[in-house]
């Protein structure tokens, strides 16, 4: 149990998976957490679990005056705001091409705007106290886009370069932000996820991922993602990102000299695209 001062939390998605765990790490440490979901009574547990350190809140995270009354909320009831989680998330499944309007926006709609509209929300506080910690909840489809998770894959990317600017934007006012990008935890991810219509035309590509899942997925416990989120708030130096898991780190690290290969095989080609000339007269 912690001996310093209890620390204030928001938490998105805090009703199941890995913001659930998040906010029972941060509860058993002895912090406070405004937990949000879409659903108020999943949270009525946790609240009457821990009296007077919970504040349950009703939010849809695409909704963004509904986020800015939340985050007011919770700095009403708790008198500030320390840690930021934007958690929640959703995954739709489907090749590129299958995806709808309505799909591909209800993706970003959730995994994007979401998470910017609270950011934006904590930013007046945070700035206004000089100190904070926001998190980034990313995941391994922000390192690559793969078949079928290619949607879910741009609205990871576009959270990781938009914190990836907030993290220089903020640092002048003393908040910080980091990114985590976690492997496979068992969460209700896969199993509340959307999939696309087929296009028959993608059926090989189908039958053969589906091959290679066969065998299924050994994935990891939550409270093991909710230690690692606690050892990174309470650092002095966290980090931009954090990798969590031995198969995310391995990748990650597969991908970048990947990407260096490239580079590297058309350096020449990169270097000749561009030579300084002076401007354009403009008669």
């Amino acid at each position: 149990m912690r001996t310093a001062a209890p620390r204030t939390w928001f938490i998105t998605g805090a009703s199941r998976g890995l913001g659930r765990a998040f906010a029972e790490a941060a509860l058993a440490a002895g912090d406070r957490v405004a937990a949000a979901a879409r659903t108020g009574s999943a949270l009525d547990e946790l609240a009457a679990a821990h009296p007077g350190r919970v504040l349950p809140l009703v939010l849809d995270v695409t909704d963004r005056a509904a986020v800015v009354t939340a985050v007011d909320a919770a700095v009403a009831h708790f008198g500030t705001l320390d840690i930021v989680v934007n958690n929640a998330g959703t995954l739709s499944m489907g090749m590129i091409e299958e995806f709808t309007e309505a799909e591909a926006r209800e993706q970003m709609e959730v995994n994007f705007f979401g998470a910017l509209w609270v950011s934006q929300a904590v930013l007046p506080h945070l700035r206004r106290q000089g100190s904070g910690h926001i998190v980034q909840v990313s995941s391994i489809g922000g390192l690559a886009g793969f078949p079928l998770s290619g949607m879910y894959a741009a609205s990871k990317f576009a959270l990781e370069g938009m914190s990836e600017a907030l993290a220089r934007e903020a640092a002048d006012f003393g908040v910080r932000v980091s990114i985590l990008q976690p492997g496979g935890y068992w969460t209700e991810l896969y199993s509340a996820m959307r999939n696309t219509t087929p296009i028959a035309a993608y059926a090989p590509l189908r039958a053969q991922l589906e091959a290679q899942w066969a065998e299924g997925s050994v994935d990891s416990a939550p409270s093991l993602a909710a230690e690692a989120l606690l050892t990174l708030v309470g650092s002095d130096n966290p980090p931009l990102r954090l990798l969590l898991g031995d198969m995310v780190y391995d990748l990650a690290f597969d991908l970048a000299r990947a990407k260096m290969d490239d580079w590297s095989a058309w350096e020449k080609t990169s270097r000749a695209a561009e030579h300084a000339v002076a401007a354009p007269d403009p008669a």
